[in-house]
């Protein structure tokens, strides 16, 4: 997930991603991990998870879209970007 926010808000920002990391690792199903990646044009969260299916039904639940995605929207200068991708693995 790539959100746009202004230097001023990353702090902000950061908050949110530190209080909802263990709420989403610990009631998400299929949660595995989440990462927060900072660079000065955006910022990017990575979240991983057991399955594909896992990752649709998080964009669906209440937490992310009740809390994480309230209490980011002060600071987002653009709608998120949200895409799914599959770990690559070379198994035969």
């Amino acid at each position: 997930m790539t959100l746009k926010i202004n230097d001023v808000d990353r702090a902000n920002a950061v908050g949110v991603y530190l209080k909802y990391k263990q709420p989403f690792l610990k009631q998400i199903n299929g949660a595995v991990s989440k990462e927060l990646l900072v660079r000065t044009d955006d910022v990017q969260v990575l979240h991983g998870f057991k399955t594909q299916a896992d990752a649709e039904a998080y964009l669906k639940s209440d937490l992310f879209n009740n809390d994480v995605v309230t209490a980011l929207k002060p600071y987002l200068q653009a709608s998120p970007d949200v895409r799914i991708y599959q770990v690559f693995t070379n198994k035969k």
